[in-house]
């Protein structure tokens, strides 16, 4: 074995939350398109899925402030100067850049994520003005409603489906251009990393921690259905 290889060891980078979220909220992602596609009654279905990644989101929120260390916004949040130097393969000593999401995922990352957050709003007020109304319809205006439900319906599943196909792309293209395999962390929590990389906290106590923060999106989901 090399001094390399030799140096490298486990290095906790996805807490259990953040995984769990991870590949719920493309279940729940993947089940709302479907059920949305089908139409009819399967809409009941269409609206439960969305109200799960609701509160996934709202989960993800929070989770962005207190999960992790490599689950936190602050991890990557890269500016414009940072994201250039990567992509000319510039690194500084102690960046890290390639640990949890690089300066070009993160790109991909916050794209979801706000669209999801856009998505999930515009369902909620939007009227197709035949038999599927959100729950928070009656707190906007008419024209607020059929403009939202507008996007939701076509514009937004759209640029939905565009960003799922190129976060795939992007796994992909890592996967076989690159050799790094990109979904293996995302279910173990682990990557081999120098010694010296700052790990996540992934101990009971965070895990409790999370699944309150879950449980409280679960309660904002559940009233905002119930409205």
């Amino acid at each position: 074995m090399n001094k390399t290889s030799s140096a490298l060891q486990p290095v906790r980078v996805w807490d259990l939350p953040t995984r769990l979220f991870h590949w719920s909220l493309a279940l729940a992602v993947a089940g709302s398109l479907v059920s949305g596609k089908m139409g009819g009654n399967a809409m009941v279905w269409h609206f439960r899925f969305g109200y799960v990644v609701l509160a996934l989101l709202l989960f993800r929120l929070a989770w962005g402030v207190l999960g992790g260390y490599w689950s936190r916004f602050a991890r990557f949040f890269y500016l414009p100067g940072t994201i250039v130097r990567y992509l000319r393969g510039r690194h500084q000593p102690g960046e890290h850049l390639d640990v949890g999401h690089s300066p070009l995922g993160s790109l991909s990352v916050w794209a979801l994520l706000g669209f999801l957050l856009l998505q999930a709003a515009t369902g909620l007020v939007s009227d197709d003005e035949i038999s599927n109304v959100g729950p928070l319809n009656k707190f906007v205006a008419t024209a607020v409603a059929g403009a939202a439900g507008t996007w939701h319906k076509v514009v937004g599943q759209r640029v939905l489906l565009v960003l799922v196909v190129l976060h795939v792309a992007a796994v992909l293209f890592y996967l076989w251009r690159k050799k790094v395999n990109l979904l293996r962390p995302m279910l173990s929590g682990d990557k081999l990393l120098p010694g010296h990389t700052p790990a996540s906290r992934d101990d009971a106590r965070m895990r409790a921690l999370a699944l309150a923060c879950m449980a409280l999106a679960a309660l904002v989901a559940a009233w905002v259905a119930a409205q």
